[in-house]
């Protein structure tokens, strides 16, 4: 490892090398490689969803949307339409029972299945928030290195140009 990386990573980490979590010292090594740590969680965390889950997701985007209210709507006015002045015998009379039924049952359903959607959500925001603060952290820790080079090089041009002060006090 870069030594240098090494120390950064200590001072600005307050701890040593050996006290830091694993995912620090694994920013550590990859920034000490050069290594990149962007990558698309999202397509990650979609390959290993099972049928089941990814119904589930989509069966949660489709009852939050406009137009599952609208059809729903329709749908509802149409059975009140049916069953109030179209059919001469009605299945199911006012207060249409059966519908409300229905509707339990479908809200029964529906709701495991939009918060077992939202877990997932709160799952895959939790490794985006962990990705964020690797790069933050390695672009952290960069971003001193960069500094203490530009420190460096300032020392560097500062005794230079001392030593020709010097230089030219002793000629004149």
């Amino acid at each position: 490892m870069n030594p240098d990386v090494y120390r950064l990573a200590e001072r600005l980490l307050s701890s040593g090398m050996e006290e830091l979590s694993a995912r620090d010292r694994r920013i550590i090594e990859r920034i000490a490689k050069r290594v990149a740590i962007s990558r698309d969680v999202s397509r990650e965390y979609q390959a290993q969803l099972t049928f089941g889950q990814r119904l589930a997701d989509h069966v949660a985007r489709f009852g939050g949307s406009w137009t599952f209210i609208m059809c729903f709507g329709a749908f509802l006015i149409s059975w009140a339409v049916l069953n109030s002045w179209v059919l001469s015998h009605p299945f199911d009379h006012y207060p249409y029972i059966f519908l409300n039924l229905m509707l339990s049952m479908l809200a029964a359903i529906q709701a495991p299945i939009i918060m077992m959607s939202q877990n997932r959500q709160a799952e895959r925001d939790r490794l985006r928030a962990v990705q964020d603060y690797e790069v933050n952290l390695k672009a952290e820790l960069e971003i001193m290195s960069l500094h203490e080079k530009l420190e460096a090089l300032r020392d560097k041009e500062i005794a230079e140009i001392k030593g020709q002060i010097a230089a030219l006090g002793r000629v004149g």
